[in-house]
């Protein structure tokens, strides 16, 4: 890896650009005032974060866009490309026609003429109209992947994104991308953290050239899901205080060990600063194999409200194909 502003960077083996490993999130559950998104990117801006991760469903991206043009006037970046901005396509648009046109309305709220990466919000479509989460269930309708990836590598084609992929995917619907993709995915962003740790699919995405991406990396407590089983974690914990560093800290470092981009949310300044330091020590062998690798694990986004007994998807089980 290289570095980017002291953050080590990825290269995108399907996409083009060098990803940040560290990301910022934007998602706030529950939703912040745009202020406080904004306040929260300059801040992010000014401790050295240079990858950003937001979406359609989000609300996120006006402010993050203004806050960009505020960090380029007050000097802090010379310019938009010295970020790498992550935008997602919303169930309701999952449809072909309405992927072009879903993108360039995120670029038209974040101020923007391109994304760097472009995913597939969740494996599932919804009827086209409003973005809306929970989504009705009787709205939910089965994504025809291979018109809705053509639309997403026309995308790329076009210049409104450099790289394109995929969110929320199982290893079976990865294959089924894969099989009409003429640009394959450059990132499947998933749950991934010391309690979902996630090794079949990182090792499948790694054999086909595909960057996972964590979300969640802390465990995430929201409305809809997450829990605190990450930052309560005794294993953690322990660690934790052997080797004078948060939970946090070691959670986000494992992943960075993993060879993962670790996308971490917190609009705290002081846990910001300390989710960014992460890069000048590591974790012993014992640590990550005999300690880490030995904790329980469990899927904290569960993805029950991706689930209606419409379909397509009437659990949980043939939403993650079992990898649950």
């Amino acid at each position: 890896m290289d570095s980017c502003n002291n953050i080590p960077v990825i290269d995108l083996k399907s996409g083009f650009g060098k990803m940040p490993v560290l990301g910022f999130g934007t998602a706030a559950d529950p939703p912040v005032d745009s202020e406080i998104t904004k306040n929260a990117v300059l801040e992010a801006i000014q401790l050295g974060y240079r990858h950003f991760d937001t979406a359609a469903l989000y609300n996120s991206e006006q402010p993050l866009g203004e806050a960009i043009v505020q960090a380029i006037n007050r000097g802090l970046i010379k310019n938009r490309d010295e970020l790498f901005i992550t935008s997602k396509l919303w169930c309701s648009d999952a449809h072909a026609q309405h992927v072009a046109p879903a993108l360039k309305t995120s670029l038209k709220n974040l101020g923007m003429d391109y994304v760097d990466l472009y995913l597939i919000h969740w494996p599932v479509s919804a009827k086209p109209g409003k973005h809306e989460y929970p989504i009705k269930a009787e709205d939910f309708l089965p994504m025809d992947f291979k018109s809705v990836w053509e639309a997403m590598e026309e995308c790329q084609r076009n210049g409104l994104t450099k790289s394109i992929g995929v969110s929320n995917f199982s290893c079976k619907k990865i294959k089924e991308i894969l099989s009409v993709a003429k640009i394959p995915p450059a990132v499947n962003q998933v749950e991934v953290n010391p309690c979902w740790q996630q090794k079949r699919l990182r090792e499948f995405c790694e054999s086909k050239g595909i960057t996972v991406v964590a979300y969640s990396p802390l465990g995430a407590v929201g409305t809809f899901y997450g829990s605190n089983r990450v930052m309560e974690c005794q294993v953690l914990n322990e660690i934790s205080k052997a080797k004078g560093k948060s939970v946090a800290q070691i959670s986000l470092r494992w992943g960075y060990e993993q060879g993962i981009g670790v996308v971490a949310k917190s609009f705290n300044k002081e846990r910001m600063k300390q989710n960014s330091e992460i890069f000048d020590w590591s974790l012993s062998s014992e640590e990550v194999e005999r300690i880490i690798s030995e904790i329980r694990q469990e899927r904290g986004c569960r993805g029950v409200d991706y689930t209606s007994v419409h379909g397509p998807f009437k659990t949980i089980e043939e939403l993650w194909d079992g990898e649950i």
